[in-house]
């Protein structure tokens, strides 16, 4: 069992930047490959980002390309979303999820657990 809690969320205005982190109870943390999705009103949950086990490779969704960066700390049982150059088509709840096993995967159903999400507003 994996338990993720979110944090770092709030609002901000376009430009700016957030940091989000996601904090992860449980010893299959390094064997979890991780994501973050984001889901709008009115809009389905898709992918923002995802993290190999190792942190070694990552994907990103167009829309966050050169913006968004992931990363993880597996010492600390913790993987992170740095948002640069935020835009209000940015807002959304945002959510960290974990797939036991490795590999890049960008649809929610491979995933395993999730967190409750945090919520990021950007206003222009």
């Amino acid at each position: 069992q994996v338990q993720l809690v979110e944090s770092g969320g709030g609002l901000v205005q376009a430009g700016e930047s957030l940091r989000l982190s996601c904090a992860a109870s449980g010893r299959t943390f390094s064997s979890s490959a991780m994501g973050w999705f984001r889901q709008a009103p009115g809009k389905e949950r898709g992918i923002v980002a995802a993290s190999s086990r190792s942190g070694g490779s990552a994907f990103y969704a167009d829309s966050v390309k050169g913006r968004f960066t992931i990363s993880r700390d597996n010492a600390k049982n913790t993987v992170y979303l740095q948002m640069n150059s935020l835009k209000p088509e940015d807002t959304a709840v945002y959510y960290c999820a974990a797939r036991l096993g490795d590999g890049l995967r960008s649809r929610a159903e491979w995933y395993d657990y999730w967190g409750q999400g945090t919520q990021v507003t950007v206003s222009s």
